[in-house]
């Protein structure tokens, strides 16, 4: 249908709007940066930042980025400690200055409107504003707003990076859209270094000051901003900066690879060292040994967040293992509890839960060293065993393969299949299921009764492994990976596809209705 005269008239005015408005815009921009006797038109510009309406502001957006990147280069803003408005009256100044320093207060005037923007309800605003305020960082850099002496930060822009932090790292909004298109700053080597201390110290007064309540908006923020940051591997990797130096950048702290490592790991821990949200621990351990740990100077300083991971309970629990793990293996850390902690963990809702493959996985892992004592092997296999009584099916595929490995491992648990007197103390196990010290539990005393009791599961799958005891164990291992992620459906599936084997029984097919001699009707009512 075509659109109504009405319509048409409203969309026509609209056009023109805009089209008035990017002329005004235009002509004002072209006015400041021919002559400074229209430097205040630019009140006019920064007006528009304001505006309701989201084209106005863009179009603003891009008069800004014009305007001061221009008088940055020419030398227009006032360098050094910034005086008061007030004063450019009040005080004996040449013109000159007087309009370096109003300059100046504008330029900060539209970095305050554009940090605001960056709140925007419309994404193209918000990048936008975000790509101006690293425009100007870049035109700072090269053009520093404060006198050139010696600094640690050399000429970067330091404050400007700060503030942009600040709005990335909201305490109500998600801005998970806008860090992800400031990840392209991020490869800059510079911007990624203050980047992280200023995470680091943004962390601390925010916390602190909502006296370490969880947060879960600001804490997603900085967990997003965190895992968009990639850290360089080797010295000679740093070489991308937004700002390069003239002189003794091998003196500067942004071009030092053990200084990235150094704030990295601040970064970390001081993120760490507060209570998170419920679903983030898992989030932060899923990456923790192989996008955390390897660039951070001392790995060992995670002992503190991974114990207290361990102690929320379920996946967490285990995921914070695989943690300690990754220390005690790769950074020797002593920590005699570990074992005690995974033994704990085996308890029934592990064959119920989504995490189970993964739990496998990782108790495989964990478990792999053959030099581990024997008791606590025993230990492992016989908890193992006594939980499969009442597991599913799915589960038992995995864990009876899984115990027949531990002993492949360890040939000393083949005592818990070749007990001779275990049938006669059947009744009487010495196994003691709910003690807690697998060091206690008396495991090498018991024998693998269970699996025995699992060659009659009515599962067919179940019975022939749970069979495999009965005949000497092969030194090759089994491979559980495909079995990992067994399901029911699978396991029905499989049965379904398997082909039926003829059995053959005591009677005569039927070929035809009354057609057998045998039948007591076939005799009587013969068709012949």
């Amino acid at each position: 249908m075509a659109p109504s005269r009405e319509n048409s008239v409203k969309q026509s005015e609209t056009e023109s709007c805009k089209t008035s408005s990017k002329k005004a815009i235009n002509s004002k921009t072209e006015l400041i940066l021919q002559s400074r006797k229209h430097a205040n038109e630019i009140f006019d510009v920064l007006e528009f930042l304001q505006s309701d309406k989201q084209k106005e502001v863009l179009f603003a957006i891009a008069a800004c980025q014009k305007i001061f990147c221009a008088l940055l280069e020419r030398g227009d803003l006032y360098v050094g400690q910034l005086p008061k408005e007030e004063e450019i009256v009040e005080g004996d100044r040449d013109a000159d200055e007087k309009y370096h320093i109003f300059v100046r207060h504008r330029y900060n005037d539209c970095v305050e409107l554009l940090l605001e923007n960056t709140s925007h309800e419309v994404f193209q605003v918000k990048e936008a504003a975000l790509c101006t305020l690293m425009k100007f960082a870049a035109a700072e850099g090269k053009h520093p707003l404060q006198k050139q002496e010696w600094s640690e930060h050399f000429n970067f822009p330091i404050e400007l990076v700060l503030a942009v932090v600040r709005c990335l790292l909201s305490e109500t909004e998600d801005m998970a859209l806008l860090i992800s298109r400031f990840q392209e700053f991020l490869e800059m080597d510079d911007v990624r270094y203050y980047v992280m201390s200023s995470i680091r110290d943004n962390i601390a007064k925010i916390m602190d000051k909502n006296k370490q309540a969880v947060l879960p908006v600001y804490q997603t923020n900085v967990f997003t901003l965190l895992t968009n940051i990639t850290m360089p591997s080797k010295s000679s990797d740093i070489t991308n900066f937004l700002i390069q130096q003239e002189t003794n950048q091998e003196d500067w702290k942004a071009a030092k690879l053990k200084e990235h490592r150094r704030a990295f790991e601040q970064m970390w821990l001081t993120f760490l060292k507060y209570k998170l949200p419920g679903g983030m621990y898992k989030k932060v351990l899923v990456i923790l040994h192989d996008t955390i740990m390897p660039h951070m100077s001392d790995p060992t300083l995670m002992i503190d967040f991974l114990t207290a991971a361990y102690d929320v309970g379920g996946a967490v629990s285990l995921l914070a293992l695989n943690g300690l793990f990754v220390l005690i293996h790769k950074h020797n850390l002593d920590y005699p509890d570990f074992y005690k902690k995974l033994y704990n963990l085996l308890d029934p809702s592990v064959f119920h839960v989504k995490y189970k493959a993964r739990f496998f996985h990782l108790a495989n892992i964990f478990l792999s060293s053959s030099h581990l004592p024997v008791y606590l092997v025993a230990a492992f296999v016989k908890r193992l065993s006594r939980l499969a009584l009442t597991a599913p099916p799915t589960a038992l595929l995995i864990v009876l393969p899984f115990v027949y490995n531990l002993i492949r491992r360890h040939p000393s648990c083949r005592v818990l299949i070749h007990r001779p007197s275990a049938a006669d103390e059947l009744c009487n196990d010495p196994y003691l299921m709910d003690e807690e010290d697998p060091t206690k539990c008396h495991a090498l005393e018991s024998s693998l009764w269970e699996l025995q009791t699992l060659q009659k599961h009515y599962n067919p799958d179940v019975s022939k492994a749970a069979k495999a005891i009965n005949e000497p164990l092969s030194r090759q291992e089994q491979d559980i990976s495909e079995l990992l992620e067994l399901n029911n459906f699978e396991l029905m599936e499989r049965d379904l596809k398997s082909q039926v084997q003829s059995v053959p029984l005591e009677f005569d097919p039927a070929s035809g209705l009354l057609q057998s001699t045998r039948e007591v009707l076939g005799v009587h009512f013969s068709l012949e």
